[in-house]
């Protein structure tokens, strides 16, 4: 009962504080105590007693009470981190402040005109109970956010050290990992107060979220304020958030079904914890959010990363959580699977990304493979998925990130052994095999709405092709399949920048012929065998009749990728298939994927071993061929299918001919002249009709002197840019809203920086 009548308490005070008309001063504390003081509520209790359309209404209609209610609540959050919550009650008014600050600040946040009510010296709140502010100096955000750190770190509240004034939180990391060797004992309520107060600061970071992506380029206060020297605390807690995630172990001591008979307390503190990190690790638009990263490599810092022990906890933190979903247990559902996999990758990708010693660490460590497995199963799984474009799109931009780099191209080379099970031909070969199988599979089966991503998919392929030393049958006829399907006339003609998936293509052969021919058999007798698919490119029509044809048909059925032509063997034991979104599925709108061109900057393997950068070629040809398309589409109100199909077909003839004459076909061409002849002549001489037998002979068979002189090596190396930045911040918003369920935290606020969708 007590319970209940505390719930009724808080709401009565609710409802007298949106039907008041008159401003209820600041120092009317029997009124505003009945908020926290006299009351005990829970977060679940914070949302469903205080309805969004009140908070609305008290926001236009008594502005002054709602401005006075932030002030207070930060009052008492400020008072609770100096005296250091020593009593209970002092401890359950510090929460209940928390819990109402996370539910009214996304509606100060929405509305424009309130956006600037927290950096601003609050008129009437003289009193000295929030810092600065008998001074007007110091904003009630820095307020708020300094008191949040001091409470992450006060004792018997979310530490077990006893004076808060005398106190180093350095030593007092909440886990053991990088910087700290010691793991102090578990207690859940300490990780219970610790989750409150990141979801409030969480919140708090959650202004961006208001922001039009057009609006969205300036640095977030909250972000820079709080990563900034001025928080004493931002190191530690930096670190703290980090080992806490790192260190997570879901499975625990392998007990089978322990997460359906014990409550994991620490589950919601790590997912928070990895929020928090990718949205401070923004550091492209808040240099000051970089402080804690950038003191970890500053030397005789106490936290500087030793460049295998403490790179190799974080690596091996990332990758255990990422394969957790993936591990076999003869019991089905007996262990904990964890689903904040999107955040994990978000923060790899960030470490990488900002920190290129953790990059090249990575890349020298076998342990890259543990990333790779898991990335290439979530890229499988969400392929028929639209809600999960956003998966999507961050798996392939890690790898083309990792692609970049020679060490994993040569990683790839390490035979797949381990056999997750995943809906795709079971065969035998590399990592690399593994990784162009499930690329052909994203191609061919997955939805039209990733089609922006070929590029990315086959950029990956040619930036490893030159380091692979032995790929698979099945692998080999899967590249000739995407080679067959991309370069018909059907899909050629589609768009103005399909003819660039046939370069790609084009460029793994080459390299892989010219770099890599001894191992590479499979490739070879697939080459041969589908040599008809060369011999049509090279004899591509380029006349009017030709084209026109081509496009009457992809005006009656546009073009697909299919898994026509392609041979499909039994798909791994224990698999199921990707399936598609259920209808009504949530999903985040994300910004237009960037062009390869914008993506990367073209890099020259030089004969040390070095890169040299070279120029990107002004796309503004490309830009010009697109328009001059969308021109002539443009005059169909105009003009009958006829003539648009003529206009059209005129303009393709010339950019035919433009891109036709640049096909590198010249060593398939003279492999083909030369090996074709003897595949014959054996066939026919010793009547061979298992393939095996001319395997064999192209195993010991070369090239040497017979080839073009070899190309130089170019890699696609990841840039960031603009366009990426604003990708990855509405990505990140995106899952950090629909994860936040329970409270659901910024559902039905107006948000401007994404479109949140029905499948």
């Amino acid at each position: 009962m007590g319970n209940a009548d505390s719930k009724l308490h808080f709401r009565k005070a609710v409802i007298q504080l949106t039907t008041k008309t008159q401003p209820v001063e600041a120092s009317d504390d029997a009124f505003w105590d009945q908020f926290w003081a006299d009351t005990a509520i829970s977060i679940q209790d914070a949302f469903a007693l205080v309805p969004a359309a009140e908070i609305r209404a008290v926001r236009e209609e008594s502005p002054s009470n709602l401005a006075t209610l932030c002030y207070k609540a930060v009052e008492k959050l400020v008072q609770g981190a100096d005296s250091g919550c020593p009593s209970d009650k002092e401890r359950q008014i510090v929460l209940n402040c928390t819990r109402l600050l996370t539910r009214v600040l996304p509606y100060i946040f929405e509305d424009a005109d309130w956006r600037g009510f927290f950096w601003s010296n609050v008129p009437g709140a003289g009193r000295a109970g929030v810092r600065g502010s008998s001074s007007s100096s110091s904003p009630l955000a820095e307020s708020l956010l300094m008191a949040i750190a001091d409470l992450l770190f006060c004792p018997d509240f979310t530490e077990s050290t006893e004076d808060i004034q005398s106190m180093d939180s350095c030593e007092y990391i909440w886990e053991a990992g990088v910087g700290f060797a010691q793991s102090p004992p578990h207690n859940y309520l300490h990780d219970l107060n610790r989750a409150e107060l990141l979801k409030l600061l969480l919140t708090c970071f959650s202004e961006a979220m208001y922001l039009s992506p057009s609006t969205s380029d300036s640095r977030n206060p909250w972000v820079s304020f709080f990563c900034s020297t001025d928080d004493r605390h931002a190191l530690p807690l930096f670190t703290s958030l980090l080992n806490v995630v790192c260190a997570y172990d879901p499975v625990g001591y392998g007990i089978p079904y322990n997460h359906l008979l014990f409550w994991d307390q620490r589950e919601q503190l790590v997912e928070l914890a990895v929020q928090i990190l990718v949205v401070t690790l923004e550091h492209e638009v808040d240099p000051a959010a970089a402080t804690a990263l950038d003191q970890l490599e500053t030397p005789g810092s106490p936290f500087a990363p030793d460049d295998h022990e403490d790179f190799g906890f974080i690596l091996k933190g990332i990758a255990r959580l990422l394969n957790n979903p993936l591990a076999q247990t003869y019991l089905p559902h007996s262990t904990k699977k964890i689903q904040f996999h999107q955040e994990l990758l978000t923060l790899f990708w960030k470490l990488c990304d900002f920190n290129k010693k953790f990059l090249f660490f990575v890349l020298k460590s076998s342990d890259v493979l543990d990333m790779l497995v898991p990335i290439l199963f979530y890229l499988n799984d969400a392929r028929a998925d639209q809600s999960r474009l956003g998966l999507m799109h961050i798996g392939v931009f890690i790898l083309l990130l990792l692609s970049g780099e020679r060490n994993f191209g040569v990683r790839l080379n390490k035979p797949y052994l381990v056999r997750v099970p995943m809906d795709i031909p079971v065969f035998t070969g590399s990592h690399a095999d593994l990784l162009i199988v499930i690329f052909h599979k994203i191609i061919t089966s997955g939805h039209q709405r990733l089609q922006p991503l070929y590029d990315c998919l086959l950029t990956i392929i040619v930036n490893v092709s030159p380091y692979l030393k032995s790929l698979s049958m099945v692998a080999a006829n899967k590249l000739l399949h995407l080679l067959e399907a991309f370069s018909t006339p059907w899909f050629l003609f589609t768009s103005a920048q399909n003819h660039h998936l046939v370069f790609f293509l084009l460029e793994v052969f080459n390299n892989i012929i010219q770099y890599q021919f001894d191992g590479n058999f499979n490739l070879v007798y697939a080459v041969i065998r589908k040599r008809s698919i060369f011999h049509q490119l090279a004899n591509l029509p380029t006349d009017t009749a030709a084209i026109q044809k081509a496009l009457q048909r992809i005006r009656k059925s546009p073009p697909a990728v299919s898994r026509a032509g392609s041979t499909e063997r039994e798909a791994m034991e224990g698999s199921r298939p990707a399936a598609p979104a259920e209808p009504g599925t949530l999903k985040a709108s994300l910004e237009a994927t960037p062009a390869i061109d914008k993506l990367t900057e073209k890099s020259q393997v030089s004969v040390d071993g070095t890169m040299v950068t070279l120029k990107n070629r002004s796309s503004t040809q490309a830009a010009a061929d697109t328009s001059a398309v969308a021109a002539a589409s443009d005059t169909e109100p105009t003009l009958n299918k006829t003539d648009v199909t003529v206009v059209l077909s005129s303009h393709w003839c010339s950019q035919v001919l433009l891109w036709k004459a640049k096909l590198p076909l010249q060593t398939i061409m003279r492999l083909l002249q030369v090996l074709v002849p003897q595949v014959e002549k054996i066939c026919i001489d010793k009547g061979l009709t298992d393939e095996s037998e001319i395997l064999k002979f192209l195993q010991h068979g070369t090239l040497v002197g017979l080839l073009p002189v070899p190309h130089p090596i170019l890699i696609r190396k990841y840039q960031a840019n603009a366009s990426t930045t604003m990708w990855f911040r509405t990505y990140m918003w995106g899952v950090i809203y629909l994860r936040n369920v329970d409270p659901p935290v910024w559902y039905d606020t107006d948000v401007r920086l994404f479109e949140i969708q029905r499948i």
